[in-house]
């Protein structure tokens, strides 16, 4: 950081015709050019993440009504970038480096503030020189000077790849620097799709910052460009509200999800973990990205009825009788009453909490529902919430190692699970690995017992007409 922030501060030297080197590298320098640009990269970065702009914070300034600090809705590395890259077009490097200078520096920032700040003003304008470097080097000011466009976008591809590549480079050495041990195994190729990813993205913004570059130059000149903008705008608001609207669904989760493990104190993380696990197995399956999501919400859900389960149920260590089990395992049924009105979750969300607990064979709960007329979500989650629960240590037994819960869900496979999604969830567990839950060391108190998969469980009562399939081999319906 300490590196990056001298570097940042040497690019405002070398913005400074007396101090920096003749021709491009320093000057001349079209300083309201400059000022213009970042005070429209600054309102315009600020529009796309939800946060005030810089007039209405002074209009609200004047008015003596000082704007409350407000968190952005997506990571302030998203910047708002046609202006940038107009900025990276139009002027001297260390000058289009100025442009993300201000919007850095004044934006939302975690704590500590001021060093995540200069943080992201030195990577912004690090990759803005960069990109000018490689722009100026293939002679694109020439090209678009002389409104030369089909030639010109040869630079000025050139130069929005170099800024995605050092931009991701640094963001990456910053990400290692503060987590050194990844958890899990890398997926094959992840190394290099990430930059590529980012320059993909960039190719639309890229092309509105050319736009602008090329109207600036033109006979209307700044007012042409701004004007250029307003469909950027539009698209960045409307992708600024998509984010708040995805973050108030995410926060609604989380509550519900804490009001359940508040209740059950030994399935502390489950919820989220079942989520995590279902999402491995839908990405196997190449589910797409919306229903991604939805299956995460259902996934990190699926247990939300437990609040309708009497506390002292759900932490008993003892055995359960056949009526207080019966008041477990009305929970989906609780669930999906909870979730009745929970709109982003959708009716296949809603039926992957309700039926979560029935089985391949028809013997499970509350429907008794078999085969394909089980919802794919509650299959993909009925898989996810064993492989948790056998992995994870409960009042009533401990963990398993991940090779034991394996294979018991193998050997459930085609009467209890679909067989399909164990496939998927071993496939996922050997490619990303899997951290099992264990005690910690002596357990709680010593008194979680060391129960083998496979073995009925001493503590649970076997019920008449069948019932006795829904026991706990694979952690039961707590």
């Amino acid at each position: 950081m300490a590196v990056l922030a001298v570097a940042a501060a040497g690019l405002l030297t070398l913005a400074l015709p007396p101090a920096g080197p003749a021709g491009w590298l320093g000057g001349p320098v079209d300083w309201p050019g400059v000022a213009l640009l970042a005070f429209l990269h600054t309102c315009w970065d600020g529009l796309a993440q939800g946060l005030p702009t810089p007039c209405f914070r002074f209009w609200r300034t004047l008015l003596r009504r000082p704007t409350q600090p407000v968190k952005p809705v997506h990571p302030a590395g998203l910047a708002f970038f046609p202006v940038l890259f107009a900025g990276v077009l139009m002027l001297p490097p260390a000058a289009a480096a100025l442009v993300a200078l201000p919007a850095a520096l004044s934006g939302y920032a975690e704590r500590p503030r001021a060093l995540r700040r200069l943080w992201n003003a030195a990577q912004l304008a690090v990759s803005a020189y960069t990109a000018g470097v490689v722009f100026h080097l293939l002679g694109g000011p020439r090209l678009l000077l002389g409104l030369q466009c089909p030639a010109a976008l040869l630079p000025a591809l050139a130069a929005i790849t170099a800024f995605c590549l050092v931009n991701s480079a640094l963001v990456a050495g910053m990400r290692r620097l503060a987590e050194p041990r990844p958890t899990g195994r890398p997926r094959p190729g992840a190394a290099l799709r990430g930059p590529v990813g980012t320059v993909l993205a960039a190719l639309v913004p890229g092309a509105g910052g050319l736009m602008v570059a090329v109207l600036w130059r033109g006979p209307y000149g700044a007012f042409a460009a701004v004007l250029a903008l307003l469909p950027f705008t539009i698209s960045a608001w409307v992708f600024a509200q998509g984010h708040r609207e995805r973050t108030a669904h995410q926060t609604a989760v989380r509550a519900l999800v804490q009001a359940v493990e508040i209740k059950d104190a030994y399935t502390r993380g489950h919820s989220e973990r079942v989520g995590q696990a279902a999402l491995l197995i839908a990405r196997q399956l190449g589910m797409a990205e919306e229903r991604l999501r939805t299956l995460h919400f259902a996934g990190t859900l699926h247990d939300v009825g437990k609040l309708g389960v009497a506390t002292e149920l759900l932490r008993r260590n003892g055995p359960l009788s056949e009526e207080e089990r019966g008041a477990v395992e009305v929970h989906p049924v609780f669930g999906h009453e909870l979730v009745r009105d929970i709109a982003f979750l959708g009716e296949e969300g809603r039926a992957g909490i309700l039926h979560h607990h029935e089985r391949l064979d028809g013997r499970g709960y509350p429907s008794g529902l078999s085969g394909d007329r089980i919802p794919e979500f509650a299959r993909i989650i009925s898989v996810a919430d064993a492989f948790d629960s056998m992995t994870s240590t409960r009042s009533y037994r401990r963990g398993r190692p991940v090779s034991e819960a394996v294979a018991e869900l193998e050997r459930c496979a085609g009467s209890q699970f679909d067989p399909v999604m164990v496939r998927a969830l071993i496939a996922a567990v050997a490619e990303y690995g899997w951290e099992p839950v264990l005690p910690p060391p002596g357990g709680w108190a010593g008194e979680v017992p060391d129960i083998p998969l496979g073995v009925p469980e001493p503590a649970r009562p076997v019920a008449a007409k069948g019932r006795a399939a829904r026991t706990a081999r694979t952690g039961g319906p707590r």
